[in-house]
């Protein structure tokens, strides 16, 4: 009797562990795997690249619109886009995690507006380490860091351009302030000093403050600017904000303080405030990138990369001002009102 329990229990193991191995044989995908079916099919055998395109944050409309232009250039080139970032562009911390999750993921390519130029290299580097390629949207890194393309505005010169503006608009003549973003955001460190270079070519403007910093909120940049406008708000006769949430703050900072209008501002990226503003004489002109074919050339040139091709390792996407007197021209309409991603 012994003896015939104990084979008995051997058959029924034998059996189902044979019954396990067919059932590990017959096991569904998971979600992942699924995602790859589904791309096999869709592209006749050929995996969709799998592009991560991480903003310095995406709050801004700035970003929607950077989104928008991604999402474009990934339906005609047959790519998925996977757009992450923080929510807010202080968080580096944040957003160098969201780099290390994607290469993870192994994903094909990232795309990368860098938060801060230094905090930002080492993931990037880990991420050539793994065979990743990165392409740098609107904010450089630090000097010395390996990266397969840089898409952006020439920020310095737009700068510049917002120097010549302002000089313009205030008869070339008085006091000025200039807002800085934040220390370690290498596109508005590049505004911050083309305006401050392009403003020496005119003898009787005087910079009275340029070392103030607005932050990364509507709300941080409020404070500061209220702050600069009592100290100098009745004796200068311009200012310069480098980005749309120091902007949004410093014109909301002209409205309450009265000074709305008696000093000429000129901005920097638009809002639907700050276009509101140019209309109203509050804003005297916004120096315009052209965010929707960032996003779009950023995906392009990576996809170009990925295909084979030889790609420029600096992708221009241009600047350009608007004024009051051009502010319903072609140009300007499209600059100051891209579509966005929501």
């Amino acid at each position: 009797m012994k003896k015939f329990f104990t084979l008995s229990l051997h058959s029924v193991l034998f059996v189902l562990l044979g019954l396990a191995f067919l059932g590990g044989c017959n096991t569904q995908p998971s979600e992942s795997s699924n995602a790859e079916s589904d791309s096999n099919a869709s592209t006749g055998g050929d995996r969709r690249l799998q592009i991560a395109v991480i903003p310095k944050g995406t709050a801004h409309e700035f970003w929607k619109s950077v989104h928008a232009g991604a999402e474009r250039a990934a339906e005609e080139r047959g790519v998925d886009i996977i757009w992450k970032g923080p929510q807010i562009e202080n968080d580096t911390a944040g957003q160098i995690e969201t780099v290390r999750n994607f290469i993870t993921k192994k994903v094909d390519g990232i795309c990368l507006a860098p938060n801060h130029s230094e905090a930002l290299q080492e993931v990037v580097e880990e991420s050539q380490l793994s065979d990743i390629p990165v392409v740098i949207f609107d904010s450089g890194l630090a000097k010395g860091a390996e990266f397969l393309s840089y898409v952006a505005t020439d920020n310095f010169h737009g700068g510049e351009l917002a120097a010549d503006q302002l000089a313009k608009a205030i008869g070339e003549k008085g006091k000025v302030i200039m807002m800085r973003y934040r220390a370690g955001s290498e596109s508005t460190e590049q505004r911050e000093e083309g305006f401050l270079a392009a403003i020496k070519k005119y003898p009787d403007i005087e910079v009275v403050s340029s070392d103030q910093y607005g932050e990364a909120t509507t709300a941080m940049a409020l404070e500061k600017a209220q702050t600069l406008l009592l100290k100098y708000g009745d004796e200068i006769q311009g200012t310069f904000a480098v980005c749309e949430p120091n902007c949004n703050g410093m014109l909301e900072a002209l409205e309450n303080s009265g000074h709305a209008g008696k000093v000429k501002f000129v901005a920097f990226d638009p809002s639907e405030k700050l276009v509101t503003g140019l209309r109203e004489d509050k804003v005297h002109g916004i120096v315009l990138q052209d965010p929707v074919s960032m996003g779009y050339k950023s995906v392009m040139t990576m996809v170009d990369h990925l295909e084979g091709k030889e790609v420029a390792k600096v992708v221009s996407t241009g600047e350009y001002v608007a004024t009051p007197e051009n502010i319903d021209g072609e140009e300007s309409q499209r600059l100051l009102h891209p579509v966005t991603k929501e």
